[in-house]
């Protein structure tokens, strides 16, 4: 995919926004999706922070069940696409499609030639059946740390294996290095780029020209609510990605 392909498929010019919603149960989960679409985000991103992958698969045919026109992705935290695709494909097959996983890991390395447990994923997804977009974490959060030298060397590893690559910043909630972002945005080529942490209506402009879609959560809650979404600033934000776009 590519990033013209990526923002004509949202219609949107400016960075696609995507609010994460930390799930606790359905009714949570719903009362945030709302909220997302009354704003008119382009879609969610549900996760499962506190409970195995397994309890938040009811919970997706749920959403989906309420919302058929939704664009929907999902992170099964701590799992990578070998474990994750399958179960997508299954739900696609049932009636359940899923249009976006992110994986906070994509098992790049960038120290190697070979790619073997990214290989096999890639033949995993391939198998599976499954026809979302894939977000690859890569330089993640809380994953093996990548060298700064090779961030831009990750990135054009990482564009061929995947949808969209997705990086982040040092921390939940911490803003990435705009060196990051830069060397990120020149290995990606073409292929669209994600950020998925320290994003806020006051930072995003920015990201804009090298970001594609924000992946957000702390930066649109409450003040010390993890599991909530502060539709004052989803709309701040929202009007800011929107004003870039207008500006493109």
């Amino acid at each position: 995919m590519t990033r013209d392909g990526f923002h004509k498929l949202f219609k949107s010019p400016g960075p696609v926004v995507t609010p994460v919603i930390h799930v606790l149960d359905t009714v949570q989960a719903m009362r945030g999706v709302e909220i997302c679409v009354r704003a008119g985000a382009a879609g969610v991103f549900l996760i499962n922070h506190d409970f195995a992958k397994e309890r938040l698969v009811p919970i997706i045919r749920e959403v989906r069940a309420a919302m058929p026109g939704l664009w929907l992705g999902v992170n099964f935290l701590a799992v990578t696409g070998r474990d994750a695709f399958p179960v997508l494909g299954e739900l696609e097959a049932d009636g359940c499609p899923v249009d976006g996983y992110w994986a906070d890991d994509a098992r790049m390395d960038e120290r190697e030639a070979l790619q073997g447990e990214a290989d096999d994923i890639a033949r995993v997804r391939a198998e599976s059946g499954w026809t979302g977009l894939y977000f690859g974490g890569t330089a993640f959060k809380k994953q093996r740390p990548v060298d700064p030298s090779q961030y831009e060397r990750s990135a054009v590893i990482a564009a061929p294996y995947m949808d969209v690559v997705t990086t982040s910043g040092p921390a939940t909630g911490q803003e990435a290095d705009g060196t990051k972002i830069a060397d990120f945005r020149r290995g990606a080529g073409d292929a669209p780029l994600a950020l998925a942490s320290g994003v806020t209506p006051g930072n995003a402009e920015r990201y804009g020209r090298d970001v594609d879609c924000f992946l957000v959560a702390t930066g649109i809650a409450p003040p010390g609510d993890f599991y909530s979404i502060d539709p004052a600033r989803l709309d701040a934000l929202l009007a800011v990605t929107r004003e870039m776009g207008a500006g493109q």
